[in-house]
């Protein structure tokens, strides 16, 4: 049986473009020009880190991550950079951080309300803490993903509801930041409802099905397509179009 920290990049990688997708539109809000450390929570393999060294080359970037395969993957792709294996609720640099990114990656780490005070005392005078998270915990992809994880008995995720935009703002203004949330809702067109399966076996799912037999693995799938074909039907063309909410944080260090 594969770890909890074993994630396939070239699954992760087969929705490349919206993956990254938002990362460059939060990276468009970060704002910092004087910025020389950047760090990327959650690298994953590399494609948002890819982003802040296309943006500033001459900086020390560092990549985050608790998985061997995914940080193997950043490090083949972005030898420039420099790539650590680390508890993000512990980490501590070995200077304060201009920019800290964290695209896609925040909601699997627990207990934001000590997590997010904590990165933004990593930061420099004036730094920045720029986050992204996908905001589907209701959507039904989701909804309809822990309602078979149930039938089957599956252990709970390691996966929390988000906090509320409110309580986001609460938590880093009283950390001493200025804050800009914004929620933005994705239509990505799907040719299959098995792409959608794709999707979230390469990220959430896997934390399910890595704990079934091949056969329950199988019957799992069978089970969460056919209620995902209940809910999202074929447009007119036969495609399928998957509604995913994200909510975006910067906060910038006073």
């Amino acid at each position: 049986m594969e770890s909890l920290k074993d994630w396939n990049p070239a699954l992760y990688l087969k929705f490349e473009n919206e993956r990254t997708r938002p990362a460059m539109e939060l990276l468009a809000k970060i704002n910092h020009p004087m910025a020389k450390t950047y760090t990327d929570i959650g690298c994953g393999p590399g494609n948002s880190t890819a982003l802040l060294y296309a943006l500033a080359p001459e900086a020390k970037i560092t990549g985050l991550d608790n998985s061997p395969e995914m940080l193997a993957r950043a490090r083949e792709n972005l030898p420039a950079c420099q790539f650590e294996n680390a508890d993000i609720a512990t980490w501590k640099p070995d200077s304060k951080q201009d920019v800290i990114f964290a695209n896609a990656s925040m909601q699997w780490i627990p207990n934001h309300q000590h997590v997010f005070p904590h990165l933004v005392q990593q930061l420099s005078a004036e730094g920045v803490l720029a986050v992204q998270m996908p905001d589907n915990w209701g959507e039904y992809t989701h909804t309809l993903m822990r309602q078979v994880a149930a039938e089957f008995d599956c252990a709970d995720s390691e996966r929390e509801a988000l906090l509320t935009i409110n309580e986001y703002y609460d938590l880093l203004t009283a950390a001493g930041c200025d804050v800009d949330i914004w929620r933005t809702t994705y239509f990505h067109v799907m040719p299959s409802i098995q792409a959608i399966v794709d999707w979230r076996s390469g990220s959430g799912m896997r934390l399910y099905l890595q704990a079934l037999t091949s056969q329950q693995r199988e019957r799992f799938l069978e089970r969460y397509s056919s209620l995902l074909n209940e809910h999202y039907p074929a447009q007119a063309d036969g495609n399928r179009v998957m509604a995913f909410p994200r909510l975006f944080i910067v906060a910038r260090k006073k």
